[in-house]
């Protein structure tokens, strides 16, 4: 079944611009699928995966000539999982001045190692997208209102990964097989990471976090590492999609929590595979902080297919008092409260009101959480 994707029509309208289009994004979510439907809107394109080692040999540093025969006839050009070609941000430096009729589309699966080579050399030569496991509006596009709002609870516990989608019935055999790619495709690929075993015990310790602060200190007594490493290999996670953080917004109190931060799965399918938990929702104790985890990763889904241009935060007092989510843009502060139960009691804390011009405080539930993630709001 074919599940159109909400970026596409943004990708597109790059065409013609002179400059590359990168599509980031984690594996298996589908970007090579999405880039060779866009290129075929031009007719015929040359398609180079990066997985292979014949197209890494013929793209590391080639001279000039060579890239002109090795382009010719070639209108568009797809250059599937870039980060594995060394010195890629040269060559496409060298492919984007030299063939301005060309449009060219590069796809990586980590923003680490692709981020790293191109930033220099692309100033001013590139689009940047990221993809997503599909988003929740994607599917109520595909698969309608009722049969979303019936498969909730499945969804929740299982994600979005476009083959778990397509595969009912196989979802966990499949998330196994994502979360072992994840971890030991790609991250060990990293010259940082040097110690496997370490990198699981930190997801582990994330995904049994997850929506509450994480402390460096505190989690390298966990995983009896020191703070350095622990950051280092959360830094690693990041940048390759499978988790994110939310930074805490401070700014007039001196009780204000400001170090801490809290980290996100970027599906929830993944996080529940790392701890091995795909009990339905009604035999689990951490309903909160699955719905907490799907409502943020949707959210960041939605804002990033519309261009969203503010920051998000959480917000908390030492004293405990807190704001689940905060958008900011424009000067503008919009916060969030989640609640699985449509009738849980949420209070306001005293010192946000007092000292914050924001918008009122929303309370997202099962009941009300359709437009919000279906609606980009600014």
């Amino acid at each position: 079944m074919h599940i159109d994707r909400k970026i596409f029509e943004k990708l597109f309208s790059k065409f013609g611009s002179g400059k590359a289009t990168i599509l980031l994004g984690p594996r298996q979510v589908g970007k090579t699928t999405l880039v060779k439907k866009l290129a075929e809107t031009q007719g015929e394109f040359l398609y180079l995966n990066a997985d292979e080692p014949s197209v890494i040999s013929s793209l590391s540093r080639p001279s000039l000539p060579f890239l002109k025969a090795y382009l010719s006839n070639s209108k568009t050009v797809v250059i599937d999982e870039a980060q594995r070609i060394p010195d890629i941000g040269i060559t496409l430096k060298l492919i984007i001045d030299n063939f301005q009729d060309l449009n060219l589309i590069v796809t990586g699966s980590s923003s680490l190692e692709l981020a790293n080579q191109i930033h220099e050399p692309l100033t001013g030569r590139k689009w940047e997208f990221q993809l997503f496991p599909f988003s929740w509006a994607e599917l109520i596009q595909a698969f309608g209102f009722p049969h979303m709002i019936s498969a909730l609870e499945k969804h929740l516990v299982f994600g979005s990964y476009p083959e778990v989608v397509t595969n009912s019935g196989n979802e966990i055999e499949i998330l196994k097989n994502l979360a072992s790619s994840y971890l030991y495709k790609d991250l060990l690929n990293f010259q940082g990471i040097r110690k496997p075993e370490l990198l699981h015990k930190i997801l582990q310790a994330l995904a049994w976090q997850m929506g509450s602060e994480v402390s460096m200190n505190e989690l390298g007594r966990t995983v009896q590492a020191d703070k350095n490493t622990v950051s280092n290999y959360l830094d690693l996670l990041e940048k390759a999609f499978i988790v994110f953080r939310l930074q805490p917004f401070s700014r007039n109190l001196r009780s204000e929590i400001s170090s801490s931060r809290k980290y996100y799965f970027i599906d929830n399918g993944i996080r529940n595979s790392v701890i091995g938990n795909y009990s339905a929702l009604g035999n689990r104790q951490d309903i909160g902080p699955i719905w907490e985890n799907f409502l943020i990763s949707e959210r960041v889904k939605l804002l990033s297919y519309n261009g969203f241009h503010g920051k998000n935060y959480f917000w908390r007092l030492a004293r405990g008092g807190e704001i689940d989510y905060i958008e900011e843009i424009d000067g503008q502060l919009y916060p969030f409260e989640f609640k699985w139960n449509p009738k849980a009691k949420v209070r306001t804390p005293k010192a946000f009101i007092e000292n914050y011009k924001s918008a009122p405080v929303q309370v997202i539930h099962r009941e009300n959480f359709m437009e919000w993630l279906s609606e980009y709001p600014y």
